[in-house]
């Protein structure tokens, strides 16, 4: 996919929720950026040099719900205790003027309604983008070898991430094919598209 493909898609994006071209430059104006996609495919590796490169926050939701396992404050389980940690988080960021990279799994239309809901609250855009590893053979490898960087979270096996509840987007938003592509490749097209540069 080229980046005049990835533009026109994010014009489809911003029609969807009223917003204006997400082009900025230094200091114009902030956005949401929500990254999802199933465990392994390089959301976070993305989302990480993303915002290191633009200066936004980045939220994970993994470490987020980690956190809260390891206060014991969830003696019950999780459920949406990190998503709605997150949404709060993301929505005081971006009311000060900041730009935000929502890094989580995001399976649901549930939860990707709730991200829009919080960039509309916050009057600004949201950038919905999906990360992808078509090639099965790569995703579970990188399922199987890779390893955490939150002590205490326990990654998904194999058989969870493939058997995992996660519905199929249901309008316009940016694929990121991660198969055969570097995380500098794909951020590079992303600024291209997100930022015009």
């Amino acid at each position: 996919m080229d980046v005049a493909d990835f533009r026109m898609r994010i014009i489809g994006v911003q029609s969807l929720y009223g917003g204006s071209s997400p082009q900025m430059t230094d200091g114009q104006r902030q956005m949401l950026i929500v990254i999802g996609g199933l465990p392994a495919t390089g959301k976070t590796a993305i989302a990480r040099e993303l915002a290191r490169q633009i200066g936004a926050v980045h939220l994970r939701i993994d470490s987020m719900e980690q956190a809260i396992r390891a206060s014991g404050a969830a003696s019950q389980g999780l459920n949406d205790a990190g998503y709605l940690v997150a949404y709060a988080v993301a929505e005081d960021n971006l009311r000060v003027g900041r730009t935000v990279i929502a890094d989580s799994v995001n399976p649901l239309q549930l939860t990707r309604d709730a991200w829009v809901k919080v960039a509309e609250r916050a009057q600004v855009n949201a950038v919905e983008i999906e990360v992808k590893c078509s090639d099965v053979s790569e995703h579970r490898r990188r399922v199987e070898t890779r390893t955490t960087d939150i002590p205490g979270l326990r990654l998904p096996t194999w058989e969870e991430v493939i058997s995992r509840e996660y519905h199929p987007w249901d309008r316009e938003h940016l694929v990121i094919e991660t198969a055969g592509q570097t995380v500098e490749q794909a951020v590079k097209m992303l600024r291209e598209v997100l930022l015009g540069r």
